[in-house]
């Protein structure tokens, strides 16, 4: 499974608009794409930084989509008032011990790691990291993309509440300063999000 992510810097006050454009336009455009299966969108108020992701069976059917895709992503930065940062990803964890409904947190690690060692990487995620994250409150489901040409990695994970997201923050930070630790691992970013749209189809692939 391959995921494509369109990152805005929205402008302020356009994020609803935003949010009513991807559900009633691009939505049911993706449903008559080959390949495709679902979109979520992540959108931080304070920052204005919203995250849509698509979902893909195959990095072929991501490729062939690229041209149908894109005015619709140009329609949606022109809703949010900002211009998109686009990224591919390999999915490589997904975990889900409950689905998140819209209004749930996310919370976004983006990673460097060497990508001769992201084989290992995946396989100390789903041992170590995982079972930790699962012990978080509210926790729903967890991700790990890659990027083995630039050696990026994003691993997200999902909770019921904003509020519970909140709570676990503290617990959260401890665990990724020790997992990025032992995983030898830069961390670049970290974003928290509420999940405006939740209409991923990607199977358990843990």
């Amino acid at each position: 499974m391959f995921a494509r992510t369109t990152t805005i810097e929205a402008r302020p006050g356009a994020v609803d608009a935003g949010i009513t454009h991807i559900r009633n336009e691009v939505m049911p455009a993706l449903r008559d794409i080959p390949g495709c299966v679902g979109l979520s969108l992540l959108v931080d108020r304070e920052s204005h930084r919203c995250i849509a992701t698509t979902a893909w069976e195959s990095a072929e059917a991501m490729r062939d989509a690229a041209e149908q895709v894109k005015p619709l992503r140009d329609r949606a930065a022109r809703a949010f008032g900002g211009t998109p940062l686009v990224e591919e990803w390999e999915i490589a964890v997904l975990h889900r011990d409950h689905r998140a409904g819209a209004g749930a947190g996310v919370r976004a690690t983006w990673l460097k790691a060497r990508p001769e060692q992201f084989d290992q990487a995946i396989e100390f995620y789903r041992a170590e990291v995982l079972p930790s994250i699962e012990q978080l409150e509210g926790f729903c489901s967890a991700s790990l993309m890659i990027d083995r040409t630039t050696g990026r990695a994003v691993s997200s994970a999902s909770f019921d509440t904003m509020s519970a997201m909140n709570r676990n923050r503290d617990q959260a930070r401890s665990l990724r300063t020790a997992r990025l630790r032992d995983l030898g691992a830069d961390q670049l970013d970290v974003g928290e999000f509420e999940l405006a749209i939740a209409s991923l189809r990607v199977p358990e692939m843990a």
